[in-house]
């Protein structure tokens, strides 16, 4: 009966040495379970951020990941913000067009 038990036990080491060398078949490549946010990389819509998800770590998200979303998205407002006050001052300083009189 002793003898049954050693011999199953040296078989289940065995097995287990060699799957971890990679006899045997081995494990498969694990995917990753860590997917980054995705935005694209010229304009970001209001779409783009409606469809943000961020994983969620051990007490919520992860902060890096929202940091640097947040900080990519800050970045392209203030461009856009600099774009339309110069786009404002522009029409601010065309003349009036000369229109129709009223009727």
């Amino acid at each position: 009966m002793i003898l049954v038990f050693v011999v199953v036990a040296v078989v289940v080491v065995f097995a287990v040495a060699a799957t971890a060398v990679g006899r045997g078949g081995g494990l498969e490549t694990a995917e990753p379970d860590l997917v980054w946010p995705w935005l694209p990389a010229q304009r970001v819509s209001a779409e783009d951020v409606d469809s943000l998800r961020f994983a969620v770590g051990f007490r919520g998200y992860r902060m890096d990941q929202v940091d640097d979303v947040l900080t990519r998205l800050r970045n392209e407002i203030a461009v856009r913000d600099e774009r339309i006050a110069e786009l404002e001052q522009l029409v601010a300083q065309q003349p009036p067009s000369q229109s129709s009189p009223p009727r």
